[in-house]
């Protein structure tokens, strides 16, 4: 979807002003709301892609407000609430007042370490051989779906060339919203910068991002 956290090339937003030795966390909360987010994850209710979408489908104002970890957090909230783990009064009160709901999983401090060093593989079989092989010009889809997606949206109409195939991989866009990780190819595709971002680009400059088959048709 075209949401708040899709910026690349639009104008407005300032300059990028990196933190000099930035600290993993900025305030105590903020390690909480990982610590919780891990959690929340290990139950099973939903996965990555989802979790994604939820963070992405917040209003823009709101998202645009927010700081990283407090994006994490209220798209959190959205979760819990859709799948019936917590009610929203109970999210604003910050206090349980109906019976928990039964989860499928739970992760015990002991093996966090463990799980966040295995994480969380997307490669997959696929059904189908690659449509494209290094060295094919291919053009992005000029598609908007309503739905989740990993199409940037600067990147999309425009031609690039393949570079390198990844394999198949689960495919975002239907397994955000429980239609299957239906593994598809993932390729690298290198644009050339000017056709992005206009001619003042140095024309040997590239831009390079991994995209899955569907968001690509022959150019």
């Amino acid at each position: 979807m075209n949401g708040p956290q899709d910026l690349g090339g639009q104008m407005g937003f300032g300059p990028m002003a990196p933190e000099t030795n930035e600290p993993l966390f900025h305030a105590d909360w903020e390690s909480r709301a990982l610590a919780l987010t891990l959690a929340m994850g290990a139950t099973r209710e939903w996965n990555i892609d989802k979790s994604r979408h939820a963070r992405e489908s917040l209003p823009p104002a709101k998202y645009l407000s927010m700081s990283y970890y407090e994006i994490w957090i209220s798209g959190l909230i959205e979760l819990m609430v859709g799948q019936g783990l917590v009610t929203r009064e109970e999210a604003t009160a910050g206090k349980m007042a109906v019976p928990p709901k039964p989860v499928a999983g739970k992760l015990l401090a002991k093996d966090v370490a463990a799980v966040l060093a295995k994480g969380g593989p997307t490669s997959r079989t696929a059904a189908a051989a690659p449509r494209f092989k290094p060295g094919d010009k291919v053009r992005t889809r000029n598609m908007h779906p309503t739905g989740h997606t990993r199409l940037p949206r600067y990147l999309r109409g425009h031609v690039g060339e393949i570079v390198r195939l990844h394999g198949a991989h689960v495919f975002p866009d239907t397994n955000a919203h429980g239609k299957g990780e239906n593994p598809t190819t993932l390729y690298t595709v290198k644009f050339p910068a000017r056709d992005i971002w206009g001619e003042a680009r140095h024309p040997r400059d590239t831009v390079s991002a991994d995209l899955w088959e569907p968001y690509l048709e022959p150019a």
